[in-house]
């Protein structure tokens, strides 16, 4: 079972994202959050496998919030195609 926490500030996405992945037999949202600050503590306290983060949230952008997690897999979300935001995503 892969376990998938969900940051994005916008409802009916993060929404979408967690019916869509909960139709898969071998995935688990095991977490949701709307805050870039509030995920450091939704992954001590549900340690997921993958954390899928917006890069754009209040709180903390998801580009920063990667940075405090190193080695936990993190998936990027942005409808942004700024070339800024791809560097340092890939960094």
């Amino acid at each position: 079972m892969i376990r998938v926490l969900l940051a994005d500030d916008e409802h009916l996405i993060r929404g979408a994202i967690a019916t869509l992945l909960g139709l898969e037999p071998d995935i688990e949202v095991v977490a949701q959050v709307a805050r870039g600050d509030l995920v450091a503590q939704a992954v001590r306290d549900h340690w997921p496998d993958v954390i899928v983060l917006d890069i754009e949230m209040p709180g903390m952008d998801g580009l920063t919030v990667a940075e405090t997690l190193p080695g936990h897999a993190v998936l990027m979300l942005s409808s942004f195609g700024r070339p800024g935001y791809l560097r340092r995503a890939l960094a």
